[in-house]
Parts: structure tokens; C-alpha cells; sequence
């Protein structure tokens, strides 16, 4: 099986070897709101700051503490358990005051805020997640680390799924297999198979863009993606005002998130797409994403590390702090880096 990941370098060859989240501490993680509180309203919105926990823990902790169904309980994004995260959830709570925040506290645990809202919190309702990460133990040339991440700075990189897609080793694509060949699973572990099979393919085709370097320039019969939204739009002749927008950030070369209808990339573009996804493997998981009912959707190829900034704490230690819109993964930014161990348990 191919990997998962898009490991291609962008930019060239490795520049350093290090590791990441030797603590907690190490992988700080913020969501950006994407909306403001009512201030009223039958559900609270807390904002949480968690160490050593995952998601689906404390929601499962907050409905325990509030007395209600797991089902009442929402947040817009998935976070890491080995890291240090600020995240919001909302439990809905119909006529009647919340218990004391302090009963919900633990080591591990805090409550930063709480607000009054109308509504559930859903999934996907996040401006995006501010990151600030140390690299230890840092072995290579400090000039060509910077001149890398000034180049990061500079182009954005691809924006591939994160490890985290696919499972211990991969295996998440193995199971898709298997759920299409006929093995029933549940509901929830469908929509993770499924989540699987399309960023698989995703990336395989992010990879063949990175390998001829249209990743970021686009090619002819792209369909381009609005920065910060799913909407696309094209193919359409080339332009100085595509040229324009492209190197401004305002819209991004994209690739297919499987499923069935019309593939919506023309020429070249369309060839590379289909040529990537040719393989055994690849044509079992494009049937099997058909025949489960997707519909076929787009994906920004090119992702911007906002306000990407950099400090050396010390001669071996590197500070990274960058923001990314949703969706997007830390590991993309890492990967075009070097060879980044990951020390979590």
C-alpha cells in the first residue's frame, strides 16, 4: 500500500532531525472562535483548557458532570490527547442553572470561561487552531532551518491529511477495505473509515502535485478553492487577476475528496487526478466511496501557516507559533521540515 501521507518535501531535502511532544507542553493547541456567544439561551458554551486528555473524554466528563445524555454535549473540533489544548464545548441545559464549575475541575482540567448560547455547538465551527510547538533535541544546520521556514512563510505548504486520519500505522485504510468488501461496523466507526478512505486518496493525489510542483501554482483545468471556504469555482483560462489572487492567498489550487458525480477538473488536471488514484488499491476505495453515497467535494492543495514566527529557547530547542485554518494539520507544517519524531506515548 502506498503511505498515507503526502511525505514529499516541497521544498527540497530534509534540513533538520528532532522531536516533538517530549511533554505535554510541547504541542500547545487554541481554537479560534468562530463565533461569538449570545450571552442567553439554553445551552453554555464552556471554554476548556485540557492536558492529557482527548476530546470525546471530557465531552463524556461534562455530560457526567451535568447530569445530561452524551448526545447534548458538543464541540466543533477533535484534539489531541498528548497535548495542551484550549477548546470549547457546549452542554445543552434547558431550564435550569449549570453545577458549580469547580465539581468538573481536576488536575488536567480547567474551565477558562462559560457563556449563555442558543445552540448546540457543531462540528466544524472554529475560525481555525493557533499553534505554538517545541522541537527538541534539534540536530542541523541553523541557516537552513530558517531559510526553510522562511520559505514555508513564504509559499504555505501542502495541505495534507495528518496522521492522525488513518490510524496506527495506516490501518484505518485496511479497515475501509474490508468495511467495502462487506464487514459491518458501526455507525461511528463508519464515518471514520470513510474520513480515512477519501484523505488517503487525497493525498495520493496532493503528492503527484507536489512531485511536478503544481501544488502551488496550479495547472491548466484547475478548480480553485476560496481561501477560508469550501467554495470553488473554474476551470477557466488563465489570468493576471488568477496570477494575482494565487500569490495573494486568495484562492488555492484543489484536489478531490472522492465520491460519485462529476469530476469537476478538466485537462491536464483531470489526467494527473486520475492518473494518481489508478492503482488496485485506489479504485477500491473510489468504488467504495461511491457506492457508500458521498458526493464528490473539493480540498484546498495549499495551505498558509498564518504568522508563522520562530525562536531558538535554546541551541537545540525550537519554538514554532502559526495558526491554520480548519481541517488543516500542524504535521503538514513539520513535514517539510525534516524527520520529526513524535516522543508521545
Amino acid at each position: 500500500m502506498n503511505e498515507p501521507v503526502a511525505l514529499r518535501g516541497a521544498f527540497g531535502a530534509p534540513v533538520l532531525a528532532a522531536r516533538i511532544r517530549a511533554q505535554a507542553e510541547d504541542f500547545r493547541v487554541e481554537e479560534l472562535d468562530g463565533f461569538e456567544a449570545s450571552g442567553e439561551g439554553e445551552h453554555l458554551l464552556l471554554t476548556i483548557e485540557k492536558r492529557g486528555m482527548n476530546t470525546a473524554f471530557v465531552a463524556r466528563e461534562i455530560a457526567h458532570w451535568a447530569g445530561v445524555a452524551e448526545h447534548a454535549v458538543g464541540y466543533a473540533g477533535l484534539k489531541d490527547r498528548h497535548a495542551v489544548t484550549r477548546q470549547r464545548f457546549s452542554v445543552q441545559l434547558p431550564g435550569r442553572e449549570a453545577p458549580d464549575v469547580a465539581s468538573l475541575e481536576r488536575d488536567g482540567l480547567r474551565v477558562l470561561a462559560q457563556e449563555r448560547h442558543r445552540r448546540k455547538l457543531p462540528r466544524g465551527a472554529l475560525a481555525g487552531n493557533r499553534f505554538e510547538l517545541v522541537l527538541r533535541d534539534v540536530a542541523g544546520d541553523r541557516a537552513a532551518i530558517e531559510e526553510r521556514l522562511s520559505q514555508v512563510a513564504a509559499h504555505g505548504v501542502p495541505n495534507a491529511f495528518g496522521e492522525q486520519r488513518f490510524g496506527h500505522g495506516g490501518g484505518n485504510v485496511n479497515k475501509a477495505l474490508s468495511m467495502f468488501a462487506g464487514r459491518r461496523v458501526g455507525r461511528e466507526q463508519r464515518s471514520l473509515l470513510l474520513s480515512a478512505a477519501r484523505s488517503v486518496l487525497f493525498n495520493r493525489v496532493l503528492d503527484a502535485r507536489v512531485a511536478d510542483g503544481s501544488w502551488e501554482r496550479g495547472m491548466d483545468g484547475e478548480v480553485w478553492m476560496l481561501a477560508g471556504s469550501r467554495s470553488v469555482f473554474g476551470p477557466e483560462p488563465w489570468s493576471d487577476a488568477l496570477a494575482g489572487r494565487l500569490a495573494g492567498f486568495d484562492i488555492h489550487p484543489s484536489g478531490p475528496l472522492w465520491g460519485r458525480g462529476h469530476l469537476r477538473s478538466e485537462g491536464p488536471c483531470r489526467e494527473l487526478e486520475l492518473a494518481a488514484l489508478a492503482d488496485a488499491e485506489s479504485l477500491a476505495l473510489r468504488d467504495g466511496l461511491e457506492r457508500a453515497g458521498l458526493e464528490q467535494e473539493r480540498r484546498a492543495l495549499r495551505v498558509r501557516a498564518d504568522g508563522l514566527a520562530w525562536e531558538w529557547t535554546d541551541p537545540a530547542s525550537l519554538r514554532l507559533a502559526f495558526s491554520l485554518p480548519p481541517g488543516s494539520y500542524a504535521t503538514a507544517v513539520l513535514a517539510q521540515l525534516g524527520d520529526i519524531a513524535d516522543a508521545a506515548p
